[in-house]
């Protein structure tokens, strides 16, 4: 497949060039390439335009991928039509350590891992074992390559734009259309241009480059963009530095973010063991990155333009409860006691997708190594999660997670773990106020353990294990001091032992004895990787039987939704008004409740559990219309479902933040609520909600939010004439008898329109 492109892309960049009679952007020649019709004209608005493209893979998460596959099996196909992979990584638990937890996982969840290895087999994708590793530090190493397309079904997908991948996070739906060889479509993204000047230094890292950026930007600015990075500070950042960068775009709501190829993309691609695909992307180098025109002005081809001194730039703390809350580290000693933030720092956190490539741990070690060195005591617990089997053999052989166990590390799973909410935490009390430091993503309210009074703050790897040896939120390494185990002071950047590592933590991006699978043998090995039973590669097993037991708890074949019914929503109560931020976390939370991702009537149950209700400050309480009575949202959803009646969801914006979770948009399809009407959308979401036969409605005016009542019936007109650009009609109708209208807009394209009146985009594919 890869001879294939590479023989192309480049006649495919020129052609597109020439059709768009101007010099491209990177993100241009990637997206131009990728066209389903490549003829088609290249006339189009970015922001506006919804165009069909043609993804040269698919990457699947095991969460998601159960839903992605109980949809694939429902459009009658026997084999995917793109490359694709499931990985085994959400699911684990992180408890003790990988000795015990890996088993645990393997039994508690032996029921899905069968479904999706038996899916697998039949339908030709490539299986990636529970303990292989986390999804997109496998995909970073095994499958990203210059130039390419993919969705993934996991938010976190543009991690593999530090290869230079147009690499999109999808619902399980738009990943079907993939897998079943149909157009993707996706609204032309905006292009925000991010220069890059001079280089790190000090405590600062790649990760503090997007937290800057997210406090510039905020959650939403990124929306229906992407950031593609240029400029000579690109060429100072390792591969898995950028693909930390590119990960956490997904927090700004960007569509994806994406590096130029260049001669650290090259040095990655030969050290995981791909040679040839080096060598193609070298012989079409010129087109792996914007034209020269765009570098020379960029003014006149990126929409937005960011510029960030990496010279000047110092190391972030953002949180907590949103990635955006960005503080500089030299700024917390100000902000910690003015905002009320627990100084203690009670645990520290390293891994997830975002950093948990060989240099991430080394950083981390090196700081760990040091406070050894002067006997200064760990003040934190410490927990870290490998990304990929490759990446713990390795820093195992070479020392670097033992340097972690002897300050008190415990090494988790390669898996997702904490950071999806699977930690189980030990604590007396999961409701008190506290303090956590992490490497990962994401911090919303309750995401790590379940308690919504834990203050997550996102750092950098050595970062995190800075602030665990002090235990202080508002320690800053560079030039605050400790005290040894003798009560002696100590200065991180003048001690006397390592005074240069110290002042700047040291790691490597590639092991001087080159990367190894679990084993010793050479990574690449897809032999021992099978005999490791970590990965199973693609083949054709048609005949294998996807048994899913009609009794499961865990699993359960999707029925069809129903079409519309041709007419206009009448008499919907207002299921919820949510107030503030209402995340995916928020619609649908994660922790416990991903055991339930393949059973969608059970995970109904969690249906806005999280979101705060505006009429009583509370969260999963909100008024039955029907009987008066205070219930979940679940339950009151059942209510009115088994009644006949459909509903509304009214938020405020950005509803849908986060995750591409399907789910916070298949309940409340599933519980007969019909319309969501918000301020704005999240990007992910509103395509989820529109592929599930959804009505996603946005405020004309935003301040008519204010005229929604709780015990309002709502009505929707227009529905009969609803066409791209039209407006609907919304009215309430108040208890007291008194009515109030205002307009709704929408942004449904005619397909789309076409998904809802077939009650999805799915029945609208195989009817």
């Amino acid at each position: 497949m890869l001879k294939r492109f590479y023989a192309s892309y480049s006649e495919k960049v020129k052609s597109a060039r020439a059709r768009a009679g101007r010099s491209l952007t990177y993100a241009e020649k990637v997206l131009f390439s990728h066209l389903f019709n490549d003829s088609a004209s290249l006339r189009l608005r970015r922001g506006e335009s919804y165009v069909n493209f043609r993804p040269d893979r698919v990457a699947m998460q095991d969460a998601t991928a159960q839903m992605a596959l109980l949809q694939f099996m429902n459009a009658g196909k026997s084999h995917v039509a793109v490359p694709a992979t499931v990985h085994c990584d959400h699911l684990i638990r992180a408890d003790v350590g990988v000795s015990k937890d890996l088993p645990a996982a393997k039994t508690q969840n032996k029921e899905v891992y069968d479904f999706l290895k038996s899916a697998s087999a039949k339908f030709g994708i490539g299986f990636w074992a529970p303990g292989a590793g986390i999804i997109h530090q496998v995909v970073l190493e095994n499958y990203a390559f210059p130039g390419g397309m993919m969705v993934g079904t996991d938010s976190h997908t543009p991690n593999a734009g530090g290869l230079g991948m147009v690499a999109v996070g999808v619902g399980g739906a738009d990943a079907v259309d993939v897998l079943t060889g149909q157009p993707w479509e996706l609204r032309l993204p905006r292009l925000i241009g991010v220069e890059l000047k001079g280089k790190l230094s000090g405590w600062a890292s790649p990760k503090d480059v997007i937290l800057e950026i997210l406090g510039r930007l905020t959650v939403k600015g990124g929306t229906n963009a992407i950031l593609e990075y240029f400029g000579e500070g690109v060429a100072s950042l390792s591969a898995t530095g950028r693909a930390t960068i590119c990960n956490m775009g997904a927090e700004l709501g960007a569509t994806c973010s994406m590096f130029p190829f260049d001669n650290n993309t090259a040095t990655y691609l030969r050290q995981t063991s791909r040679d040839d695909v080096a060598d193609m992307a070298l012989a079409n180098a010129d087109d792996l990155k914007a034209d020269a025109e765009v570098y020379a002005e960029p003014e006149k081809y990126f929409d937005q333009l960011i510029t960030i001194d990496l010279s000047a730039l110092e190391p972030h703390l953002n949180g907590p409860f949103t990635p955006d809350a960005a503080t500089p580290l030299s700024e917390m000693k100000a902000r910690a006691p003015h905002e009320g933030y627990p100084l203690k720092v009670e645990v520290a956190l390293v891994g997830s997708c975002t950093n948990s490539s060989y240099q991430d741990l080394a950083r981390a070690a090196s700081v760990a190594r040091q406070a050894l060195a002067k006997r200064i005591p760990m003040s934190a617990e410490l927990i870290i999660n490998p990304g990929s089997e490759m990446i713990r053999a390795t820093a195992e052989r070479d020392g670097i997670l033992d340097d972690l166990r002897k300050v008190g590390g415990v090494i988790m799973t390669n898996a997702c773990g904490p950071c999806i909410g699977q930690w189980k935490r030990h604590t007396d009390d999961n409701n008190r106020k506290n303090t956590i430091v992490t490497s990962f993503n994401r911090n919303f309210r309750r995401r790590a353990d379940g308690n919504p009074n834990t203050y997550a703050f996102i750092g950098s790897p050595e970062m995190v294990v800075a602030l665990a040896v002090a235990g202080r939120l508002d320690f800053n390494p560079a030039t605050d001091k400790l005290k040894d185990a003798d009560g002696n002071e100590l200065n991180l950047a003048e001690g006397e032992y390592y005074k240069e590592t110290l002042d700047e933590p040291r790691g490597e991006a590639f092991p001087p004895a080159g990367f190894i699978v679990s084993d010793g043998q050479k990574v690449g090995n897809v032999e021992q990787l099978e005999k490791e039973s970590l990965f199973v590669p693609p083949h054709d097993d048609n005949e294998a039987e996807v048994v899913i037991d009609p009794h499961s708890e865990r699993l359960q074949r999707l029925a069809p939704f129903p079409a519309w019914d041709g007419k206009e929503l009448t008499g919907m109560p207002v299921l919820i008004k949510t107030k503030g931020k209402c995340t995916t976390d928020h619609i649908s939370m994660a922790g416990p409740w991903l055991r339930f991702r393949g059973h969608l009537q059970n995970i109904s149950a969690n249906l806005l559990m999280g979101a705060v209700n505006a009429f009583n400050g509370k969260s999963n309480s909100v008024k039955d219309q029907i009987d008066g009575q205070y219930k979940e949202v679940s339950a009151v959803a059942s209510h009115y479902k088994e009644q006949g009646v459909p509903s509304i969801i009214v938020a405020e914006d950005n509803y849908g933040e986060g995750s591409s979770r399907e789910h916070a948009a298949m309940e409340p399809r599933f519980l007969n609520v019909r319309v969501v009407l918000a301020k704005s959308f999240a990007r992910i979401h509103e395509t989820n909600l529109k592929k599930q036969g959804m009505l996603a409605l946005t405020f004309k005016d935003k301040a008519d939010y204010d005229k929604v009542r709780e015990d309002d019936r709502v009505a929707i007109t227009g529905l009969k004439t609803m066409a791209p650009g039209s407006e609907l009609a919304v009215t309430l109708i108040h208890a007291d008898g008194t009515t109030e209208t205002f307009t709704a807009l929408h942004s449904y394209n005619d397909l789309q329109i076409e998904w809802l009146k077939a009650g999805s985009a799915l029945n609208y594919l195989t009817k």
